[in-house]
C-alpha cells in the first residue's frame, strides 16, 4: 500500500479518552510500511493509605501488562511475535481494547493491510463511541484511493467526538486530496484549459507541503 495523505492515530487514542500517558511504542529507526505512528499505554497507580508513624512497605515491581508485553516485543522488532501474543491474549479476553487497538496497528505497520481494515471495521462496530478507529480505517481507504470511503469515516470520527483535532486534520487534508483528483479529472476533458491546469498544481503544491509538514 502506498502512503495516505492522512495519518494514523497512535495506540493512546491520542489522550482523547482517560489514559494518563504515553510514549513512544516503535523506534523510530524501525522499519515500516508506512508513516504511522504508534505509542504505549500507561497504567494508572493507586496509593495506599499508610497509618500515621508506619513505614511505607517497599512496593514490588508489578508485572507487565499483557499490552505492554506486546510493546516489549515491538520494540524488539518481533513484529510477528508482537501479532502472535496480541492474538494469544485477545483469544482469552477479546475485548482487551489495549491490545485490539495495538494489534491493529501493528498490522498495519507490518503491511497486512487486509488483515488492518478487518481489525479496525471490527472496532467501529463493537467500539462505535470511539475515534480512533474510524480514522485509522480512514487512512488506510484513503491510502489504497478510496477517498469518499475516507471521506464518510472520519466525518463519522469527528460525530462521536467533535473536538478529536486529528480526524479534523486529517479531514482538511483529504479535501484537498479530493480537490486534486476532480482537478485532474476534470483536465482530461478539457486538456488545455489554463485554469484547470494552474489549480491542478497548486493543490499538488499544497498537499506536498502539507506532508512536509509533518
Amino acid at each position: 500500500m502506498g502512503g495516505s495523505v492522512i495519518r494514523m492515530a497512535a495506540p493512546v487514542y491520542r489522550r482523547t479518552l482517560t489514559f494518563p500517558c504515553a510514549e513512544t511504542l516503535i523506534p523510530t529507526d524501525a522499519p515500516r510500511a508506512a508513516p504511522l505512528v504508534a505509542a504505549t499505554f500507561c497504567a494508572l497507580l493507586l496509593t495506599a493509605v499508610t497509618p500515621v508513624g508506619a513505614q511505607p512497605l517497599p512496593t514490588p515491581a508489578a508485572a507487565p501488562s499483557e499490552a505492554q508485553q506486546v510493546e516489549a516485543l515491538v520494540r524488539e522488532r518481533k513484529f510477528d511475535e508482537a501479532i502472535k501474543r496480541a492474538d494469544e491474549v485477545l483469544a482469552k479476553n477479546p475485548r482487551n481494547l489495549q491490545v485490539r487497538f495495538l494489534r491493529a496497528v501493528l498490522l498495519s505497520d507490518t503491511g497486512k493491510s487486509v488483515e488492518a481494515i478487518a481489525a479496525f471495521e471490527a472496532m467501529t462496530q463493537e467500539f462505535p463511541e470511539l475515534p480512533e478507529p474510524y480514522n485509522n480505517l480512514a487512512v488506510m481507504h484513503a491510502a489504497a484511493g478510496r477517498y469518499e470511503t475516507a471521506r464518510t469515516l472520519l466525518q463519522r470520527a469527528i460525530d462521536v467526538a467533535p473536538n478529536y483535532l486529528t480526524a479534523r486534520e486529517n479531514l482538511g487534508d483529504l479535501h484537498l486530496a479530493i480537490a486534486a483528483d476532480h482537478y485532474a479529472q476534470a483536465l482530461k476533458l478539457d486538456p488545455a484549459n489554463a485554469a484547470l491546469k494552474s489549480k491542478l498544481q497548486l493543490a499538488r503544491d499544497v498537499s506536498a507541503k502539507l506532508r512536509a509538514a509533518r
